[in-house]
Parts: structure tokens; sequence; C-alpha cells
């Protein structure tokens, strides 16, 4: 653990539900990370990816701050769409891995946390196509 990083904060949510106080669905649940199915869902798999231990506000402080956990954060994404069915095989292979980053990006717990995204055709963002 970092200086930076704590185990648990009782004031965040994502803390509550990884310290089973909230309930959840619960996708995948390993050693540094809990997966979980979002409530307010944006395709028709949405699975959240959080760091068990609370510290990193968003994707650029835990980049800065600790880019292994970083890349183990987008692993476990990708293990976790591998589970859900949205890879190779699929009937519609591929999913979109999402990390917001504050309030007018639509950030709204300030836990880190990626957003696993497929089961559909997902459209392209902005007018370019990319």
């Amino acid at each position: 653990m970092t200086s930076t990083e704590t185990a648990y904060d009782d004031n965040c949510l994502f803390c509550r539900i990884a310290a089973g106080q909230i309930p959840a669905t619960i996708v995948r649940d390993s050693a540094d990370f809990l997966s979980f199915r979002d409530i307010n869902p944006q395709a028709p798999t949405h699975v959240l990816v959080i760091p068990k231990a609370h510290g990193y506000r968003d994707a650029g402080e835990l980049a800065a701050k600790n880019p292994e956990l970083a890349g183990r954060l987008i692993a476990e994404g990708a293990e976790v769409a591998r589970l859900e069915g949205l890879a190779d095989h699929a009937d519609i292979p591929g999913y979109r891995l999402v990390l917001n980053t504050d309030d007018a990006a639509g950030q709204t717990v300030y836990h880190v946390h990626l957003h696993v995204l497929g089961g559909d055709a997902l459209g392209h963002f902005g007018s370019a196509a990319h």
C-alpha cells in the first residue's frame, strides 16, 4: 500500500460495497479487485471494477502514483470482459473499458473504477470516427 492508499474509507460507497456493508451483484472477487454489476447499466453488460483499497481518486491520480496497479486494473477489466463472454467468440465480440475522471466526465464516486461495457454494438464517441 502506498502512502496515499488507505484500506478503507467509511464515507466511500465503493469501500462499503467491497467491505460487504452494501449489497452488490459480484461478478469477480480477486485479491486486489472487486467487480460488480452497475445498478444503472449503460449497456447490456456493465460491470464496475474497483481496487479493493481506497486511495486513488481517479484514473489520472492512479496512473501518476501507481502505474503498476493501473495496468493491473485494465488487465482485470479485460478478464471480466472475457468471463462475461464479450471477447473472441461472443455473438457481438468487443467491449469498452472506460475510466471517467471528474464531474464533467460523469465520475460520481471518487474511488477509481473501471467500467466494462459490452453485449451490444457500441457507437462511436463524438463526431469523428475512431
